[in-house]
């Protein structure tokens, strides 16, 4: 056991929590790239995280709190620190009343639609596919197809750097475009509460259906990436802009621009997170200079050592 990290691997396994040393994070990401982290966790409960996150946060211990890793985008060099990784042991999905779901953060978007349709519910149909956690959906408030998690969110349960949690209604979450002020201030979501409607089951199942043909003829879901790579500029979409900049099919080593959809960056196989970072900053200053929009890179870039 590394010496550095004793004490707060002691404090986890004793809250319930499972811990792996040298864990490799290309196992936990949806690119399928990066390097090992040096402690790796496996959080057990909404309590067990702000105990740890104040522990860590005292200590001054690196760390970083990981959902599905769908937005995320390791060195290859791994992570210098510890990941509190909130997946399956914070799953759940309950009823709260006939409309409201509760969902904790490490509950996969693709099974609180599934637990909606059971329930004859609508309003989730847009984010059946989203490849992300409740948590990191409620966190960027996740889109697509014309909806966005703000639509139906009604609150969320949240930890602060000082380990307390508070319940944060939606109209306090400044939710906008792939934002929402969580952001600002670096608090992590560890359940949700989401208002539906009563509708029809036949007509869920169908919108649901529609839209993941959709995703499917459309995006390269066969591909490991991180979903759209890039923000949309106002007033415009990022794929049109990076495909009128001839860049489509553009690689560097594994990654390349997808064929099928501009607007993502794809491990085609073998790639490197060098190597994707090396295609996203070439689109970039392609597009700035064919077009002069700047994309924004909807990723989040973790790097293996703290920035000094």
């Amino acid at each position: 056991m590394n010496e550095k990290y004793f004490d707060v691997i002691t404090l986890a396994v004793r809250l319930g929590c499972e811990v792996r040393e040298r864990e490799p994070l290309s196992a936990h990401c949806t690119f399928r790239t990066g390097g090992d982290c040096d402690v790796f966790v496996e959080v057990s409960s909404d309590d067990a995280l702000g105990q740890l996150i104040a522990f860590l946060e005292n200590a001054s211990v690196r760390y970083f709190v990981l959902g599905n890793g769908s937005n995320v985008l390791f060195s290859d060099d791994g992570f210098e620190g510890v990941i509190l990784h909130i997946g399956s042991m914070m799953n759940e999905i309950r009823l709260m009343d006939d409309t409201t779901i509760y969902a904790q953060a490490g509950a996969s978007l693709t099974r609180l639609c599934n637990f909606a349709l059971e329930n004859s519910l609508t309003g989730l149909e847009f984010a059946y596919g989203i490849p992300g956690y409740v948590g990191g959906a409620v966190f960027m408030n996740a889109g697509a197809y014309g909806g966005e998690i703000k639509d139906v969110l009604q609150s969320a349960r949240v930890v602060d750097k000082s380990g307390s949690a508070a319940t944060v209604d939606v109209y306090d979450m400044d939710m906008s475009y792939r934002h929402s002020a969580l952001m600002e201030n670096d608090r992590i979501v560890v359940s949700g509460l989401f208002k539906l409607q009563k509708g029809d089951k036949a007509e869920i199942k169908a919108k649901m259906d529609d839209l993941m043909g959709r995703r499917k003829a459309k995006q390269p879901i066969e591909y490991p990436s991180a979903g759209s790579t890039f923000k949309r500029p106002e007033g415009q979409f990022a794929g049109a802009l990076i495909e009128k900049s001839g860049l489509r099919g553009y690689s560097s080593g594994g990654a390349c621009v997808s064929q099928k959809h501009c607007g993502f960056v794809i491990n085609k196989g073998g790639a490197t997170s060098k190597d994707i970072m090396q295609v996203i900053r070439d689109v970039q200053k392609t597009v700035l200079e064919k077009t002069g929009f700047m994309l924004e890179c909807e990723v989040r870039i973790i790097p293996a050592k703290e920035e000094q």
